[in-house]
């Protein structure tokens, strides 16, 4: 090895490879874009040169990028959309803001906001007075809370969506507008890569509606111009139409690099056990005979599915409840197999509450989870353990989140946020899903189903790689792969769970690059 090409060598007692649960008191050595050494010891010293950029990293731990596999940029932007109401504490100071705004964009534009805060006026006047100062204009704020929005008449006839509609499957109706503001999705969209790093991922799978509205040509200009510090899957949500095999191929032969990748196609089918809307394998205790409250379409799903694997394109489902999950791996089972397995690497996202024998069928399918570990993160215990009783009653219960039982049945399991749902947060993560803690403690829930901290650290870093189609050059520490790396402010092995919130990100590399520097 020549140590004149060395260009970055990490040093630690706490070195999380991800190829086994050994830690590694030792270093990692980085040449241009590629690890050239993991080794234990000190035989670094015989790399150093004038030019290595050489990091003493003490017990902090060191292990590979993170991969949130279920993230909406053009979700998340949408509350940065347009002016700032946030100051205004009525409708008339709010309107006053958007005068002025309205100003300074062109005469035909939607007059966009965010900021708004329900809290602090409501919305009861708000349709009528916009509609008196903006009869002619399109107008939509969106809300801090981000479930609701203010809209006026000539917005709603336009978009045909309400303010009670307003989430995230309703949006594609104005995503031509925003995301084609080439200024405004360049600027968010750099604060969102910067974002995303200073929390170690370095991958994402993003899920766009549709064909994206445009945005994968501003995809295909930063990774042109070397701009991006994230690694981008993408994956196309048929909503505003049923799925479009052509766009796919288009977008999978155009989409192919280690920085932009076209995934496949996403879709959801029920809802949350909360809402009633999560379909169930029996009925709920606090409704007789119901087993869902949706009307759920899954001649159309199948129909979808079948049509993407024929292609050899993935299909990530989006279940929630233990019926739908079993409905879902119903269609895998009709997909193309090699040994019992589907070979286009299909997934279920969220997977909230399971029953124990479909996901030993999920293993023998080999459908890749991606789960929520922050999902307790929205919810409190009490209240949480109170809706569970009620709606599935306490011996169904304990198949809540139940990742133990994944694992245990061989399934790969990545991780995901649905930001902005979530913002990925791994530390948060390890809170929840390995000491099964609520937001506000108490005691840990469903124990037996909780996973350990290098089997959570797998399923973000390989987990991740692996459902993105990435796991021969990321995911592991090992010589020959991409150097995209991740290091915590401390030794996480050691970290009480108390204390675990605390930890931080303090250095992400990206492609050989140190794209976060907080050491």
């Amino acid at each position: 090895m020549n140590r004149c090409n060395i260009n970055v060598i990490l040093r630690s007692k706490n070195i999380f490879t991800g190829t086994s649960d050994n830690i590694i008191d030792g270093y990692i050595a980085i040449d241009g874009n590629k690890i050239v050494a993991v080794e234990e010891g000190d035989g670094y010293k015989e790399l150093l040169s004038n030019e290595t950029n050489f990091i003493d990293l003490g017990k902090n731990v060191i292990t590979s990028g993170f991969v949130d596999t279920h993230t909406f940029f053009t979700g998340y932007v949408i509350f940065n959309i347009g002016v700032d109401v946030s100051k205004a504490n009525s409708i008339d100071g709010c309107i006053e803001i958007l005068k002025e705004y309205e100003s300074t964009i062109d005469n035909n534009a939607t007059i966009f906001g965010h900021g708004w805060n329900p809290e602090v006026f409501e919305n009861s006047m708000a349709i009528e007075k916009l509609d008196e100062i903006f009869p002619d204009k399109r107008v939509i704020i969106f809300s801090v809370n981000r479930d609701t929005c203010l809209m006026n008449t000539k917005a709603i006839e336009t978009y045909q969506f309400t303010p009670d509609e307003c989430y995230p499957e309703a949006y594609w109706r104005i995503m031509k507008e925003y995301l084609n503001d080439k200024n405004f999705i360049d600027k968010q969209f750099k604060e969102y890569m910067q974002m995303m790093n200073s929390r170690g991922v370095t991958s994402v799978k993003e899920m766009g509606f549709d064909d994206y509205y445009g945005f994968t040509d501003y995809l295909e200009k930063v990774e042109k111009n070397k701009e991006l510090s994230l690694r981008v899957s993408f994956m196309s949500q048929p909503v505003g139409q049923e799925i479009n095999i052509a766009y796919g191929l288009k977008m999978r032969e155009k989409f192919n690099s280690d920085f932009v990748r076209f995934s496949g196609f996403n879709r959801m089918t029920d809802g949350t056990v909360a809402s009633l809307k999560a379909d169930l394998l029996k009925p709920y205790e606090c409704l007789k005979n119901v087993n869902c409250i949706m009307n759920i379409d899954y001649d159309l799903i199948e129909k979808e599915v079948l049509l993407a694997d024929k292609y050899n394109f993935r299909y990530s489902l989006h279940a929630q409840g233990d019926g739908a999950v079993h409905k879902v791996l119903n269609i895998y089972e009709k997909c193309k197999r090699d040994q019992g397995k589907c070979i286009n690497k299909h997934a279920i996202t969220d997977m909230e509450f399971t029953h124990p024998d479909d996901l030993e069928r999920m293993g023998r399918l080999g459908i890749i989870a991606e789960i929520y570990p922050q999902i307790m993160s929205l919810d409190l215990e009490d209240e949480t353990k109170k809706m569970i009783e009620k709606n599935v009653g306490i011996e169904r219960g304990k198949y809540f989140w139940n990742r133990r039982k994944m694992l245990d049945s061989g399934v790969v399991v990545s991780c995901g946020t649905d930001l902005p749902l979530m913002i990925t947060d791994i530390p948060e993560s390890i809170y929840h899903a390995c000491g099964g803690y609520f937001v506000d403690g108490g005691q840990p829930y469903n124990k037996q189903n909780t996973i350990s901290i290098k089997e959570l650290l797998k399923a973000w870093t390989l987990g991740g790689q692996y459902n993105c189609g990435f796991e021969d050059k990321l995911g592991t520490l090992e010589v020959g792969k991409l150097a995209d790396i991740t290091v915590l402010d401390r030794n996480i092995f050691e970290t009480s769970m108390e204390e675990m919130r605390d930890v931080k990100v303090c250095l992400t590399i990206v492609d050989g690059n140190i794209v976060y520097n907080n050491f």
